[in-house]
């Protein structure tokens, strides 16, 4: 389906998408919607009791000589009501909407946040549903405004709408047939205006992702170093930037004729023309010619044109607007619909105790490819068991571990843990009882404690972050600092942060590890950053360390794998090798080729 095709949507549609935003900022904060909702139909009636009314009456007054005294009173008790509703919308908009507007956003955040947390981590290898997922959270603020403009604009338009109609019916019924001419040629150019700007965005998307990333590249300290000592990758980045602008114009370019012609009709054709030429050319001959109307009529009913035909332009403009909000409110709740295909069939609660695993004709491909990373793989790890995977790229060492960690589930074949099929447990529990090192770790901006424990301080259990520490090697370095376990990690949002090196920040995920005491330990290139004494001396820490936990560690390093009870060599996502170091050494197959390749560097270890 192309773009074009996706923005078609019938009015319900548009209704339902506006109406789900508007129940979702309702449940954050009721008096964020009432007060402001309030105030709308408050506010058209003033205006109408003061412009037309009240003005009315006053033009009637002198051109038929009403009393002085009538006139005085009437105007002083329009005014002292004008002023209690006046008094209303700074109490709703100045003190209760300010107040409610950031509890509004941070809710529906929130729900956006935990839901992009629950997603599948195979919808990151899907580009559109991340494009969407991207753009669902981009929007959520500017959404919550427009839909909130939509539900005021739509009240304010309908009050208005019926106390000017009502006076126009008393004064000239034909007057109606002008607004309502100017507010169908106008809702129907406006529409498709509103759809040619939501297109411009949506097929520009991929395009100023790129510019945004390019953008991040050039002001992230992760990319500093590179960039200053490969000065020929600025120019690439320069080309890719100028490139994907390029695409962003073209985009701009494509559809801007169209969208000038459609603003000229819709703000001079429907709009202008009528009222500064037709209708007055009407009222100047209703008056002059057929003396039908009295020259204060024909002032007021000039004046209430302009609020009539306003009243009805409210849907002619807000209808469009709330098309185009329909359309990304679609995307987020196309994204908030969205159901996890990792789930739980029992709800079984494991146990942390190291883990029994067992792979049975595991076979495994991403998304709808009919590749095979993993062919029908059978294994079987005791527990307490210390494994090593080997292998070269693209074997599918890392596969195998994500399909453990229950991140992917298998095509076909079975993960048994403990004897229990894997997919029986409930999912949140069971990964808790997996410890993890990505290969990819992150260093989140919080304190040392919080980047151990991933969880906020005061659930901290400071002993045991300390053994953790320790067991990786890092407390001697975390002492030395001023702050101790409270020292802030990155300088994002602390001048007093502290940045680790490279072979720190691994040493400081490995002790997220440590503190979890999971019963089967995953670490994925542990020590990839370590000198080679570091690593010789944080693997026999880490096999004391986890102590009769079942661990699986992947490792192109073979000094890391040497001392595991097991090695298991993969190939095309087959196993082709496994035994100990030993075992492997004397079979002279391809792992031995392995050692020999990397012997020089740990022949003395």
């Amino acid at each position: 389906m192309n773009e074009k095709e996706k923005t078609k949507q019938s009015a319900a549609l548009v209704f339902s998408n506006n109406f789900f935003f508007l129940k979702m900022m309702f449940k954050a904060s009721p008096k964020f919607v009432i007060f402001q909702s309030v105030d709308s139909v408050r506010n058209q009636i003033s205006i109408f009791f003061e412009h037309t009314v009240l003005i009315g009456y006053v033009l009637e007054a002198a051109e038929f000589d009403y009393s002085f005294s009538s006139v005085a009173l009437n105007i002083l008790v329009l005014a002292g009501l004008i002023t209690l509703g006046m008094v209303y919308t700074v109490i709703s908009q100045d003190y209760i909407t300010e107040k409610e507007r950031p509890k509004v956003k941070q809710k529906i955040r929130m729900l956006l946040y935990e839901k992009a947390r629950k997603v599948d981590l195979s919808c990151y290898d899907d580009p559109e549903f991340y494009n969407e997922q991207v753009l669902a959270i981009s929007e959520v603020d500017k959404q919550i405004e427009k839909v909130l403009e939509f539900v005021k604009n739509v009240l304010g338009g309908i009050t208005a709408f019926i106390f000017t109609g009502v006076f126009f019916l008393m004064k000239d019924k034909v007057s109606i047939i002008f607004a309502t001419a100017s507010f169908v040629l106008t809702i129907v150019f406006e529409q498709i205006y509103n759809k040619q700007n939501y297109l411009v965005k949506v097929e520009g998307m991929p395009y100023t992702r790129k510019r945004d990333y390019i953008k991040r590249i050039f002001y992230l300290s992760d990319y500093a170093k590179e960039i200053r000592l490969n000065p020929d990758v600025s120019g690439v980045l320069f080309e890719e930037f100028e490139e994907a602008n390029g695409e962003v114009f073209k985009i701009e370019k494509k559809y801007a004729f169209k969208k000038w012609i459609l603003g000229f009709v819709k703000s001079y054709l429907c709009d202008d023309l009528f009222y500064s030429v037709i209708f007055i050319g009407y009222l100047v001959y209703q008056a002059a010619v057929l003396h039908r109307l009295s020259f204060s009529t024909v002032a007021i009913l000039y004046g209430s044109f302009g609020r009539m035909r306003q009243s009805m332009r409210v849907f002619s403009e807000s209808y469009p607007h709330a098309c185009e909000s329909s359309l990304y409110i679609g995307r987020i709740r196309k994204f908030l619909s969205y159901e996890p295909k990792i789930v739980s069939d029992e709800n079984l609660v494991p146990d942390k105790n190291a883990k029994e695993i067992e792979l049975k004709d595991v076979s495994f491909a991403y998304g709808s490819s009919t590749d095979m990373l993993l062919k029908k793989l059978n294994l079987y790890i005791k527990p307490g068991e210390k494994i090593a995977l080997v292998g070269y790229n693209g074997a599918g060492k890392t596969t195998l571990v994500k399909l453990l960690m229950r991140l992917y589930d298998v095509c076909s074949g079975q993960i048994l843990a403990d004897k229990t099929d894997i997919m029986k447990y409930d999912l949140e529990a069971y990964r808790d009882t997996v410890g993890t090192v990505f290969q990819d770790f992150k260093i989140f901006a919080g304190n040392v404690t919080e980047n151990v424990i991933l969880d906020v301080e005061e659930k901290a259990d400071n002993d045991k972050v300390r053994r953790a520490l320790a067991d990786s090697g890092l407390i001697d370095r975390i002492d030395r600092f001023k702050n101790g376990l409270k020292t802030e990690l990155t300088n994002e949002f602390s001048k007093e942060g502290v940045n680790l090196s490279g072979g720190e920040n691994q040493k400081l995920a490995i002790a997220r590890v440590f503190y979890k005491d999971a019963g089967l330990m995953i670490l994925d290139e542990p020590s990839s950053a370590l000198d080679p004494i570091a690593e010789y001396q944080l693997n026999h820490a880490m096999l004391s360390a986890t102590g009769d936990k079942t661990v699986i560690f992947i490792s192109h390093r073979l000094s890391t794998t040497r001392n595991a009870d097991r090695i298991i060599m993969l190939e095309d996502g087959n196993i082709v090798e496994q035994g100990s170091h030993e075992e492997l050494l004397k079979a002279d197959g391809k792992y031995a080729r392995m050692w020999k390749v990397q012997a020089g560097a740990y022949i003395n270890v």
